[in-house]
């Protein structure tokens, strides 16, 4: 039984988690660099240890620190957030061993999953489709130019181990291929350590739409719906929303088939998102799957009523999911608006000492976040720094909550995306629901004054 969980990461899903424990009566331990002493997640937790100095590589993701401060607080299980070490399959390979539960799927899972060529090679074998490509790694550039020329032009480059966008690049000719080829594999190498890169066709006007699923350990598996995540900037999601305006019932329900095939195949236990590429005919291709809880998931919860979080400590306590597909209905209409300490104009972050922050209040109103009055925002860690949710009967009602909540949202003392987002659900294709994955690219060129 699990009684005490240590949160292995920092900002607002570590409140986010804190808080769901505190509601099943669990004790929480928080980790913190020195950046963040005085963060919001630190106080919110029962205990608080420091990890190490503010860079990421020193404090959040020391594995042998972090197993450390563990056992030295007596907890029975890990919460890894997402990112930092939250698809890092031998650190819940360490957990296990350690005798810790790690919440989250199996090592073995993690591994299957972030490898993008061997996830294809395994969702193709369970009979999911996927975007046509080569399901092996590419080392040099003329096996490259043979395969995207086998293809043809637009490919879409990506690191094999990647995620997060990061070594992910659009190639729309021959000429184009060898600077992105090289600048893309250098950063793979860095960021993952392992440059090998694969190609798959283009899917020009595609959609980003997932599926959330709750998978038991005793082979119970769920999908929660869709979440729409076409509007994004540099291969990162920027608002997202739940349901789909887009999908017929019909492909709903086939894409959401279709991620229950694919985590039954593997084996797959606790929550995870199945990520697709759905193009104007409605016909979806896999593109990856994310073995953690996702940034966007508040959307989920609030049209289906379900607190992923605790679905995600009951299935790693062993429990049986209490509930069957048809239990599921879809109640309302969610968007999620993510807020970065960011230049609006240039996307490039903007650290600094938060002077004021006001919130838009309301119901239906929900916040995410980990900052505060007189609050720094450190340059060592990603610039998201909340979280905007609003929840109405219909888009166009969520639409205008959205639209106030963002007017009456109040930082200064450091320059934020704000003004970008006003300029998004302001947009007539926005309020259509024309967003495809370029629809930033597209349609929104800042003019507005910094907020």
């Amino acid at each position: 039984m699990i009684k005490k969980v240590l949160v292995a990461n920092r900002a607002e899903i570590a409140v986010r988690i804190i808080r769901t424990c505190k509601k099943l009566g669990i004790k929480t331990v928080a980790i913190y660099s020195e950046a963040d002493e005085k963060a919001p997640h630190v106080k919110s937790a029962d205990e608080a240890y420091l990890i190490g100095p503010s860079r990421v590589s020193e404090s959040y993701v020391k594995v042998e620190k972090i197993l450390e401060i563990a056992k030295l607080s007596g907890v029975d299980a890990i919460h890894p957030g997402y990112g930092f070490l939250s698809e890092n399959a031998a650190f819940a390979d360490r957990c296990s061993h350690e005798g810790m539960i790690f919440i989250g799927p199996t090592s073995k899972v993690i591994e299957q999953m972030g490898d993008k060529i061997k996830a294809r090679k395994l969702m193709t074998e369970a009979g999911v489709p996927v975007i046509p490509g080569e399901n092996t790694a590419i080392s040099s550039l003329a096996e490259a130019m043979e395969i995207a020329e086998e293809l043809g032009f637009p490919v879409m480059l990506k690191a094999a181990a990647g995620g997060g966008g990061i070594g992910m690049q659009v190639v729309r000719s021959a000429e184009e291929l060898q600077p992105a080829f090289e600048s893309n594999s250098k950063r793979a190498l860095t960021f993952f350590g392992d440059g090998s890169m694969f190609i798959e066709k283009k899917i020009d006007n595609a959609r980003h739409i997932e599926i959330q699923l709750l998978a038991d350990k005793h082979g119970n598996v769920i999908h929660l719906f869709e979440r729409d995540c076409s509007v994004q900037r540099r291969n990162q999601k920027v608002i997202e929303e739940a349901p789909s305006t887009f999908i017929t019932e019909s492909t709903r329900n086939a894409m959401g088939e279709a991620a229950i095939m694919a985590a039954k195949a593997i084996g797959y236990t606790n929550a995870g998102t199945i990520e697709f590429l759905v193009d104007e005919s409605e016909s979806f291709y896999f593109l990856e799957m994310n073995t953690r809880i996702q940034v966007e998931h508040p959307v989920t919860e609030e049209i289906t009523g379900i607190d992923i979080v605790e679905q995600q400590i009951r299935i790693a306590n062993g429990e049986k999911l209490d509930y069957k597909q048809e239990d599921f209905t879809i109640n309302g209409h969610a968007i999620e608006a993510r807020i970065y300490a960011e230049d609006p104009n240039t996307f490039y972050p903007s650290p600094g000492h938060i002077t004021t922050l006001v919130l838009p209040k309301g119901e239906h109103i929900r916040h995410e976040l980990a900052i505060k009055n007189n609050y720094d925002v450190t340059p060592f860690y990603d610039p998201m720094i909340a979280k905007l949710i609003v929840t109405a009967v219909s888009r166009g009602d969520a639409i205008t909550l959205l639209k106030g909540a963002l007017e009456e949202y109040k930082i200064e003392g450091i320059k934020t995306n704000i003004p970008l987002l006003l300029n998004i659900v302001n947009h007539d294709a926005f309020i259509k629901g024309a967003t495809t994955t370029d629809f930033i690219e597209k349609h929104v060129k800042m003019k507005t004054k910094d907020k």
